[in-house]
């Protein structure tokens, strides 16, 4: 596949997930917006990023691109601060959809780690089991009423 097909087939993926998960998502006409799609959640609409992750070192950990290239020169890096507010990263490899603020991540790139660092550290390492849409999705739903 090319980089559009594996971008459509993401952001499909991920409307759906959202979607499964009970959140409202609405799409933005055409194609020219630094967000993919936008989920109400608790009345407030959120520009979300659709990301891709590739694996890396032997699936200890998956990573996306926090920037885009600029077309036709593909040499400047963009990030998408003040443009979208959640990234929403698929993973083939996982099968799963995970969702960080784009204000909580850097230009560039981020690591989520799939499996525990050899030394065990902790500090500074972000494990992907905390970045699930469904841990996501819990955390800004708040305590439910029974």
């Amino acid at each position: 596949m090319n980089t559009k097909a594996i971008g459509e087939r993401t952001g499909a993926i991920i409307l759906a997930e959202f979607l499964k998960a009970g959140f409202p998502v609405l799409l933005p006409f055409g194609d020219n917006q630094r967000y993919d799609l936008v989920v109400e959640v608790n009345g407030v609409f959120q520009r979300v990023q659709c990301k891709t992750a590739s694996v890396h070192r032997g699936g200890a950990v998956i990573r996306f691109n926090t920037s885009s290239t600029n077309p036709p020169a593909r040499s400047k890096l963009r990030g998408y601060r003040n443009q979208a507010d959640l990234f929403a990263v698929y993973s083939d490899h996982t099968q799963q959809v995970y969702v960080l603020g784009v204000d909580d991540c850097g230009e560039g790139g981020v690591w989520l780690r799939l499996a525990p660092v050899k030394n065990n550290q902790e500090m500074h390492v972000r494990k992907a089991d905390d970045y699930l849409l469904e841990v996501w999705a819990a955390r800004v739903r708040g305590p439910q009423e029974l």
